[in-house]
C-alpha cells in the first residue's frame, strides 16, 4: 500500500498506541481527531475534524492507503450522542473510502455487539455463535457498525474488517479482564494484520490477546495473520487475592458484555 492510513479517533487510548506502534511497523500515519494532538511525532500529518462529518472525512481520505476508524463516544451514553458518534461516523468513514478508491477499512468493533450472549460454560465462542445481541445504545451501534461493513464489501467489494475488541487498556484492572484483556502490543498485531491480510472480504474477528481465561475463539483473527503474545494471566494472582475468584453465577461474569448487561446501563434520557 501507498500513503499513509488515516486513523480516526487518533487522540483516544487505542488510537494513541496505533500512532506509537504502526510506524514501527511501516506504515505512516494521519491522525484525525476533534481535538488536537500536542504531542505530535515526527512524520506524523494532522486532522482535526469530527468523524462524523462527511465533507471533513472525504477531504481526510484523499490519498491515504486504508482507514482504520476508532472514532466515537467511549462506553455508553445518550441514543444521540451514540448514534452519532459511532453509526453516522461509521457511514462516513467507509464512504470517504470509497470516494476515495480505498479498499482497506478496519473498524473497531466490540464485544458489547455480542453482550447478551452467555458466557460459555466450557469450550470457545466463535463468532459465528454469538450473532447481534446488543447489551446498550453502544453495542446496538456496533452492531450497525458491522452491518455497514458486510453491506459496503458486498456491494463495493472493498476489504472491511471489524474488530470485536474486548478490554483495551495498559494491564487488566478487574476480573473479568483476565479473559477480555487486549494489550497494547497486541492492539497493534491485529491492526497491523487487518491492514495487510489478503483479501480478507467482510470479515469480524475477535480482538483479545491471548490469554489463558480466553472464552473467545481467535482462530478467524489468525487466520488474518494475528499472532497475539501476551496474556492477562499474570495478573491473575494479583487480582483475584484483591477481588476473589470470579462468581459465574453474577450477571458480570455469565454474560459477555460483563456489567453492562446490568440495569446500571439501561437507556439514558436525551440530554
Amino acid at each position: 500500500m501507498s500513503g499513509p492510513v488515516l486513523v480516526t479517533g487518533a487522540a483516544g487510548r487505542i488510537g494513541t498506541v496505533l500512532r506509537g506502534g504502526l510506524p514501527e511497523r511501516g506504515w505512516a500515519v494521519r491522525c484525525l481527531d476533534v481535538v488536537p494532538i500536542v504531542d505530535t511525532r515526527p512524520g506524523e500529518e494532522q486532522v482535526v475534524a469530527d468523524a462524523a462529518d462527511l465533507a471533513a472525512m472525504v477531504d481526510a481520505a484523499a490519498g491515504a492507503s486504508a482507514v482504520v476508524h476508532l472514532a466515537g463516544h467511549s462506553g455508553e451514553s445518550t441514543w444521540p450522542v451514540i448514534s452519532r458518534s459511532h453509526i453516522e461516523s461509521t457511514y462516513c468513514a467507509l464512504e470517504a473510502a470509497r470516494r476515495a478508491g480505498i479498499d482497506r477499512v478496519v473498524l473497531a468493533s466490540s464485544n458489547h455487539a455480542t453482550g447478551f450472549t452467555p458466557r460459555p460454560a466450557s469450550g470457545l465462542l466463535r463468532e459465528a455463535d454469538a450473532p447481534p445481541r446488543p447489551d446498550t445504545y453502544y453495542g446496538a451501534a456496533k452492531v450497525a457498525m458491522e452491518a455497514l461493513a458486510s453491506l459496503y464489501a458486498d456491494r463495493y467489494g472493498m476489504d472491511v474488517v471489524c474488530l470485536r475488541i474486548g478490554s483495551a487498556f495498559p494491564e487488566p484492572t478487574a476480573l473479568r479482564h483476565l479473559s477480555t484483556w487486549l494489550s497494547p502490543a497486541d492492539s497493534v498485531a491485529l491492526v497491523d494484520a487487518a491492514l495487510t491480510a489478503p483479501a480478507p472480504g467482510f470479515a469480524v474477528v475477535w480482538g483479545v490477546s491471548a490469554n489463558t481465561r480466553n472464552w473467545w475463539d481467535l482462530s478467524a483473527a489468525r487466520a488474518l495473520g494475528y499472532e497475539p503474545q501476551d496474556d492477562a494471566e499474570v495478573y491473575a494472582e494479583a487480582l483475584i487475592e484483591a477481588y476473589g475468584e470470579p462468581d459465574l453465577a453474577d450477571p458480570v461474569h455469565a454474560r459477555v458484555g460483563g456489567d453492562y448487561v446490568l440495569p446500571s446501563f439501561d437507556a439514558q434520557e436525551d440530554s
